[in-house]
């Protein structure tokens, strides 16, 4: 029914000595993430629900004191990247190497004594996908720079440092859903995340034991939230609430959103704004009804939220795609609960909330439907809410 990823894939120790002439000071681990619901909320301080998934970045690490930082990474062809950390700036490219360099960067932008690396990474969090592969790569990253270095953080704080990173160094606008996930998730529970000030709460999530299964179909279809189309609506968001006279639309209750869309088509708001605030609002009050609906044990009935979730994303965000769509759509006719696209879109994956016993069938008829449309066939596994960042060895 689902494809066998091995969560630790390739060892990344072995290649360290390889490529470094000796072991590695350690090894970390970070996940990437799947989001169960609440989508361009982050942004907005919005609320989010992501858990972690047992796919990880993993990373061997040793301590430099030269000003030497070097990186390679066993998924991407290439070499080692070697860099001088006091001569790292904001987007100067190098490519993949540029999340792992940014956060070094941003560690001493903040005023930490981060003076070089060796680092060998690698993945088995799935490129594209809308999984938090980078924000992985950052975690990863913080994690050993701050157990090497002796900084003290702590997994907030790590995920701010990885969010200023992707933002600041490589250019993506991201929210800081990505990132806290991969820090701060715990196994066996989702994170409900309120991100405007970062406090969470671990949110017991244990499907196996109701009868129930999350699976994730990976359409394979790949998507760059740097090429525009995040931008633009994160722009749309913020002058969603300038028009409103609020700092954010988390600001917005949802029982006023009708009176303040109609407030924004008198004030002659763009079509495409008044679409944003709608969706940004509702999703932030269906994150709150699935976690009023997980602390009544009633998680079957979170299926049809996760359906109005994405026909949310797909008509007013408008950041779904065919594909996705198709797993929504073939997914619910095969009998599952509820199903959304989950991630930046365009692209990407969906989650898929069904009955442990209807799991193998719902699998099926997605891939007999992307079959039929002439896809290529997705990747289907079950997400295990998985550990956040920590020390393998």
């Amino acid at each position: 029914m689902t494809e066998t990823t091995d969560p630790y894939g390739t060892d990344p120790a072995v290649t360290f000595a390889e490529l470094y002439g000796s072991e590695p000071d350690g090894i970390w681990a970070a996940p990437g993430r799947v989001n169960l619901i609440g989508e361009y909320t982050d942004f907005n301080d919005g609320f989010v629900m992501p858990l972690a998934l047992p796919h990880t970045a993993r990373a061997a690490v040793s301590r430099r004191d030269d000003g030497v930082l070097r990186l390679y990474s066993a998924d991407v062809p290439g070499g080692v990247v070697s860099l001088r950390v006091d001569e790292l700036a904001p987007h100067a490219g190098h490519g993949w190497a540029a999340y792992p360099a940014g956060v070094l960067w941003a560690l001493r932008e903040a005023g930490h004594p981060v003076t070089g690396a060796d680092i060998a990474l690698t993945s088995t969090v799935p490129t594209g996908a809308g999984l938090s592969s980078s924000a992985a790569l950052e975690v990863v990253t913080a994690q050993a720079l701050n157990d090497l270095f002796h900084l003290g953080l702590t997994g907030p704080e790590l995920a701010v440092v990885g969010r200023r990173a992707e933002n600041d160094f490589v250019g993506v606008p991201c929210g800081i859903m990505d990132q806290m996930a991969s820090a701060c998730c715990v196994e066996g529970h989702a994170l409900h995340l309120d991100t405007r000030d970062l406090s969470l709460r671990q949110v017991p999530f244990d499907l196996a034991a109701r009868g129930l299964a999350l699976l994730v179909v990976d359409t394979r279809v790949k998507h760059a939230l740097g090429d525009g189309a995040y931008a633009e609506r994160r722009a749309g968001c913020e002058d969603g609430a300038r028009l409103l006279g609020i700092p954010m639309l988390r600001d917005l209750r949802h029982e006023n959103l009708a009176t303040a869309l109609t407030t924004l088509a008198d004030a002659g708001a763009d079509e495409s704004v008044i679409r944003y605030v709608r969706h940004v609002v509702s999703d932030n009050h269906r994150v709150e009804r699935v976690i009023a609906l997980l602390d009544a044990g009633d998680v079957r009935a979170a299926g049809p939220v996760l359906n109005d979730g994405h026909r949310s994303l797909r008509d007013d965000l408008r950041v779904s795609c065919p594909e996705l769509d198709l797993v929504v759509e073939a997914a619910n006719e095969a009998g599952a609960l509820g199903a959304r696209m989950t991630g930046g879109g365009f692209g990407g994956s969906a989650v898929v909330l069904v009955e442990e016993a209807a799991a193998g069938t719902v699998a099926k008829a997605v891939s007999e439907a992307f079959a039929a449309a002439g896809h290529a066939a997705p990747g289907i596994f079950d997400a295990i809410p998985s550990a956040g960042a920590r020390r393998l060895r």
